[in-house]
């Protein structure tokens, strides 16, 4: 069946119109430069030089949770310690992490991704959620208008050896990736309904109460509006939208008092250090290099 010129506008204004988005998305994904602590939560010259001459580690911990009074931090290391980066001399705020590949702490690091070549966290987590989506989009629309012509190929109906290649490749690639993709996407997706990052469903995050999974649980809508702030016409659009600095975040327990029946979900159990290297490949497109 040859398509109408009325089809072939609307085949193409579709297709351009995800295709911006997806380039869109891609370029702030890895361009967008990850957010660092500011300088408050650095140790000052005194204090590096008061802490690193200190050779009692109980007195250097001492030292670290006098400074940690005058921060907003409230997660500690799995022993109960204040966290503290020795490469960056700082104390990490609330879901930071040290990113051994970018030789950095980035706030509310997510993971290193290989595929933007760069770390995903506070600053562009929203564009990578976005690029996701608009890639699983853009195979889905390439499979399903090449399917046509597939079966058509199979019908022997292609007038050319070299359109079958090019339909069976495209329709192999983008099946491919769809499946990826949507894997990768739906992923993501259940941790921002949790309101979690990669690193924190890997590893409990441990408040000064103990471990809690869902420290950071605010609710399903709360949760979205974390990553995408309040405003719905700017969700689909890569902008910067999230709420607050990145320094710190809602927590549940702060919100226990208003809506009690967040006290109902089941605690975690788990009890692991902060200061472990995550390994490498923890999904199927992403990768975790946090120490």
């Amino acid at each position: 069946t040859v398509l109408s010129p009325a089809e072939k506008v609307i085949y193409l204004i579709f297709y351009h119109a995800i295709f911006v988005f997806f380039t869109w998305t891609y370029w702030k994904s890895i361009f967008t430069l990850p957010q660092q602590p500011n300088q408050k939560f650095h140790l000052s010259y005194t204090d590096k030089e008061r802490y690193e001459n200190e050779e009692r580690p109980e007195v250097q911990k001492q030292m670290l949770v006098d400074m940690a009074k005058k921060l907003p931090v409230y997660t500690r290391t799995g022993s109960g310690a204040v966290r503290f980066c020795d490469r960056c001399n700082l104390i990490k705020p609330d879901r930071c992490h040290h990113c051994s590949v970018c030789a950095m702490c980035v706030l509310k690091m997510d993971h290193h991704c290989p595929w933007v070549n760069n770390c995903i966290g506070f600053s562009n987590y929203k564009f990578f959620l976005q690029f996701l989506a608009y890639s699983v989009l853009y195979c889905l629309y390439i499979a399903t208008t090449v399917f046509s012509y597939f079966i058509k190929y199979w019908r022997g109906e292609l007038p050319s050896v070299r359109s079958k290649f090019h339909v069976l490749f495209l329709l192999f690639v983008a099946c491919m990736f769809f499946v990826s993709l949507v894997i990768l996407f739906g992923y993501h997706c259940w941790l921002v309904s949790r309101n979690k990052t990669t690193l924190e469903a890997f590893c409990t995050p441990v408040f000064t109460s103990g471990p809690e999974k869902n420290g950071f649980n605010l609710g399903f809508i709360k949760n979205i509006q974390q990553v995408f702030g309040d405003k719905k016409k700017f969700w689909l659009i890569p902008i910067g939208s999230s709420p607050g600095d990145g320094h710190s975040f809602p927590m549940r327990s702060m919100n226990e008092s208003q809506n009690p029946l967040l006290a109902n979900e089941e605690p975690w159990e788990d009890n692991e250090d902060d200061n472990q290297d995550y390994p490498e490949g923890s999904s199927s497109l992403a990768v975790e290099t946090e120490t």
